[in-house]
């Protein structure tokens, strides 16, 4: 059972702060997702306990910084965006950090090249890259406890990017 003040991850919201644990026979966590525009808190059943999972530890968020620039772009493609970007919302619903943080180069990747030959990605790649962005960021930033911008400067900085001054 999770205690309040950890962080875990909701399948669907991402990095979730527990805030309270009502007790009883429907005991019920009080999640209050991390790092949302306007968080709403949500009531998830203890019982369903094993849908959620612990935030990453801090060497496993350095392990995935360091990997970073040999982490493989995926190369699963579906009949039409439709299906494929269902396929990578339950990757992201299901699978790791380090899911999400391939699923951001993958797609970094597919767009960059269809720019490079002049041609609009589909609306659905932005969608798929922005939530997978989100979850691996603010997961990332938990597990270091930094801030979301400080991990992207981080990966910037292990591929090799120069950061730009803003």
């Amino acid at each position: 059972m999770y205690a309040i003040g950890e962080y875990l991850v909701h399948p669907g919201q991402g990095v979730c702060r527990v805030e309270g644990v009502t007790e009883g026979p429907q005991a019920v966590y009080q999640l209050l997702p991390v790092g949302k525009l306007h968080p709403v808190h949500i009531s998830f059943p203890v019982a369903n306990e094993g849908r959620l999972r612990p935030v990453l530890s801090r060497s496993e968020a350095e392990r995935i910084i360091e990997l970073y620039p040999t982490i493989e772009v995926e190369s699963y493609e579906a009949r039409n965006n439709s299906l494929e970007e269902e396929h990578y919302r339950n990757e992201m619903r299901e699978g790791t950090c380090q899911d999400c943080v391939r699923i951001v180069k993958t797609f970094r990747v597919r767009i960059s090249e269809l720019a490079a030959r002049n041609k609009r990605p589909p609306v659905a790649y932005e969608r798929i890259l922005k939530e997978a962005s989100e979850r691996s960021v603010s997961e990332l930033a938990v597990a270091l406890d930094c801030t979301p911008e400080d991990v992207v400067m981080l990966l910037k900085a292990r591929d090799g990017e120069v950061p730009e001054d803003n």
